[in-house]
């Protein structure tokens, strides 16, 4: 019997949260803040990932502002293991350089890219389909994912088409070809994807080889290929200004638009493990602990005549009568009032703010 693969994970900590304001901003985004529960969502992250996955093998990328929040969250990652962006550039760059600051310690180490700010409820079962993924990894050339078996046809959701057979096994896991992937698509696409049986929601988490994402990249991302290069020689003669220059010159993709979309040889496994990417305010009314009318709340609130609010108002008393279907978050210098099936506006609220010369509310 193989001993268990030694799993790297890169814990994607950048990026500048919109959906959350006004508790969100430009500099704490929401996997920096306490949301789904008393612990910050990167900290819940890690946390969870501690049964497989040591501290000295967790690995940040994020901005250097970010990192320095991060070095005071996760006081147990190595400070090396905190990894700074010279330049934000989206997630190809990024994992280009997390993914080459581990090959160059172990070229055939497993490497797991986790979102930071996503809600996994079953743990458990995480860990164990974690572990076979991995499994999956290091005895295939291939990229591993993880795909979530939709429930109801969301458009804001890219999906993954998989073919059911074969099947791979690994650690009585099955994994199947990835066909291919499609971007969010329009309701009624939506509503066939979900009765085809053949599609999974993607869930931006990862697993792979070192050495096999270099292959890949080299194959069927040859445009990137000369990039993992260069950061591959900053890194190994620590020059930052290497770095920087390679930063400066790559492509701001995705790493799906950049490689997952265009590579052979992708598996993927169904997370059916409790997850959710917490995207907007109304998510929470599914995970917050409800009362009896649907309505859940961060503080102390007095709910008459309500339905299905959420409220967000620590520390101070709130008082809701006779509202229903309603968002409500208080901060120290702003308050948002949204209806429930809205909030994926509250972007918007923000490029109204920027437009009007008032980055104090960014």
């Amino acid at each position: 019997m193989k001993a268990k693969p030694e799993v790297h994970a890169v814990i994607m900590a950048g990026g500048s949260g919109t959906r959350f304001w006004p508790l969100s901003r430009r500099r704490t985004p929401k996997q920096f803040l306490p949301i789904v529960s008393d612990r910050t969502m990167v900290e819940e992250t890690v946390r969870r990932i501690r049964p497989v996955v040591p501290n000295e093998r967790v690995y940040t990328i994020a901005n250097g502002a970010q990192t320095r929040a991060l070095r005071r969250l996760l006081p147990g990652v190595p400070s090396r293991n905190l990894l700074v962006e010279p330049k934000s550039k989206n997630t190809a760059p990024s994992l280009i350089l997390a993914t080459a600051r581990i090959y160059l310690d172990n070229p055939e180490g497993v490497v797991a890219v986790l979102p930071s700010d996503h809600l996994i409820a079953d743990t458990k079962t995480f860990l164990k389909k974690l572990g076979a993924a991995a499994a999956a990894a290091r005895e295939e050339n291939a990229l591993v994912m993880f795909g979530i078996p939709p429930t109801f046809p969301s458009t804001g959701y890219g999906y993954i088409h998989f073919r059911k057979r074969p099947v791979r096994t690994y650690a009585r896991e099955s994994f199947f070809d990835v066909a291919e992937f499609k971007e969010k698509p329009t309701y009624e696409t939506a509503e066939k994807f979900v009765r085809s049986g053949e599609y999974f929601w993607n869930s931006g988490m990862f697993i792979w080889r070192a050495s096999v994402f270099a292959e890949k990249m080299e194959r069927f991302a040859p445009e990137f290929f000369p990039f993992w290069r260069r950061i591959l020689d900053a890194l190994r003669t620590k020059s930052r200004a290497k770095l920087a220059s390679a930063f400066a010159d790559i492509p701001a993709l995705s790493i799906d638009y950049a490689l997952m979309e265009k590579a052979g040889g992708v598996l993927v496994n169904e997370g059916r493990f409790g997850w959710s990417d917490v995207g907007a305010w109304s998510s929470l009314a599914e995970i917050w602990e409800k009362d009896g009318a649907g309505n859940a709340v961060k503080g102390e609130a007095v709910f008459l005549n309500s339905r299905n609010v959420l409220c967000y108002n620590p520390g101070k008393l709130t008082a809701l009568v006779g509202l229903q279907d309603l968002i409500v978050v208080n901060t120290k210098d702003s308050l948002l009032v949204c209806r429930m099936d809205q909030d994926q506006k509250v972007k918007e609220v923000l490029e109204i703010l920027r437009k009007a010369g008032k980055p104090e509310y960014l």
